[in-house]
């Protein structure tokens, strides 16, 4: 069943697991608004629940903008939601502020005991260091890019990392997307680092993921096609690419990464249910021309690839 609000459009989303519910928490701007580019400076993160990923009981909004001044006094974000060794739950999110009209991203969180009362956190937001990523002003784009968190704990370096999107602070302009990478070991003191990929001709690459699926690590983007490389608009016309990686954090070949999943349907996520099973979900960003507002029903990923092998050999062929 598709995920529809009848006053606010959403859009962006992510799911988390407390074990007896599933928590959708999503983007979301009042739909008297009329024209949908509005509702970025408009967002704040909703909140629903369901057992089952069909039925859904609506909460009390997560996040909304803060009271100002603040760097998130604006609007809330994309980001996503982890609990800690301690029980709690976190909530790492894009914001946005007035003082710089919405050009500037940061990214910040929010703690719970249960995901339902969110407390902002006392550390200051990160921000994009100057060092590996552009900065506001110091390239063509329009914007600083450093948002949609996507958080995880790798037991293998014994840190939880936090995937950004963000842009190189070299190279050419058009084409700097980068996946952004920051560290922690306790999901409140972070560090920068440097970027986990080399640009590869896009010029942003937007809610990235990583997971192991079925034996293959994988990374997730979305990417709109005006500023994908290598197909014209008509032949890309999905906005999700996945690319095949060596390990958790890469390295990701992302110059041979492929278009994937459903035309139309845009910030694409892949989780996994509690019996094991990956579903993919997404909204709908170009369904017939138009943006709906609304949230795909999880389909499971046997379905999209019917079958196939999650990178055939027919997507590993990169237009140029």
């Amino acid at each position: 069943m598709t995920f529809r609000l009848e006053e606010h459009w959403a859009w962006d989303s992510w799911l988390t697991d407390d074990g007896e519910n599933y928590h959708l928490f999503y983007l979301q701007a009042d739909r008297s608004l009329k024209d949908p580019q509005k509702r970025h400076h408009r967002a704040s993160i909703g909140h629903s629940t369901s057992p089952n990923l069909e039925d859904w009981t609506h909460l009390p909004n997560a996040l909304s903008a803060s009271e100002g001044p603040a760097w998130d006094d604006l609007a809330t974000w994309t980001g996503s939601t982890v609990q800690g060794p301690d029980g709690r739950w976190h909530l790492f999110y894009t914001g946005v502020s007035r003082a710089e009209d919405g050009l500037q991203q940061r990214i910040g969180s929010a703690v719970s005991n249960d995901l339902v009362s969110w407390t902002r956190s006392e550390q200051p937001p990160l921000e994009a260091d100057a060092r590996w990523y552009e900065k506001l002003g110091n390239g063509t784009w329009p914007d600083e890019a450093w948002r949609d968190p996507f958080v995880f704990f790798d037991e293998d370096t014994n840190q939880w990392h936090m995937l950004i999107t963000a842009r190189a602070a070299t190279g050419d302009p058009a084409q700097r997307a980068v996946v952004g990478h920051a560290v922690s070991p306790d999901l409140e003191n972070w560090d920068i680092q440097p970027p986990l990929s080399a640009p590869a001709g896009f010029g942003e690459m937007e809610v990235l993921q990583t997971h192991q699926v079925d034996g293959e690590f994988v990374l997730l983007f979305s990417c709109l096609p005006e500023y994908a490389p290598g197909m014209p608009a008509s032949e890309h016309n999905t906005g999700t690419w996945i690319a095949r990686g060596e390990s958790i954090l890469g390295p990701w070949d992302i110059e041979g990464g492929s278009p994937f999943f459903i035309p139309g349907i845009y910030a694409t996520q892949l989780f996994r249910t509690r019996d094991g099973q990956w579903v993919l979900f997404g909204f709908g960003n170009s369904v017939d021309g138009e943006f709906t507002g609304e949230i795909i029903a999880p389909i499971p990923l046997t379905e999209v690839l019917d079958g196939q092998p999650i990178f055939p050999p027919v997507l590993n062929a990169r237009h140029h």
